[in-house]
């Protein structure tokens, strides 16, 4: 499976309200984000469902810029299943 391919089944969560947003971000957005900010979804990805989800609601916010700025793009991102 590619790299790609990996983030997309990675983006699929346990949580609905979180793979409705990470699921069309990956595959919609992901190959279009600077190395950077691919790495930190990336990274996002390892971290638990209701984490992700408190961050991309607003209710918490990281402490790495680059990853905020993804949360911003994620929480941005209109695209559908």
């Amino acid at each position: 499976m590619t790299e790609r391919g990996q983030i997309y089944w990675r983006s699929r969560r346990g949580m609905l309200e979180l793979e409705l947003k990470l699921v069309p971000f990956a595959r919609d957005c992901f190959d279009a984000l600077p190395s950077a900010e691919q790495a930190a979804y990336e990274s996002m990805l390892g971290e638990e469902d209701w984490q992700i989800f408190d961050w991309i609601q607003g209710r918490e916010t990281p402490d790495d810029p680059v990853l905020q700025s993804v949360l911003r793009k994620i929480g941005d991102h209109t695209g559908r299943l």
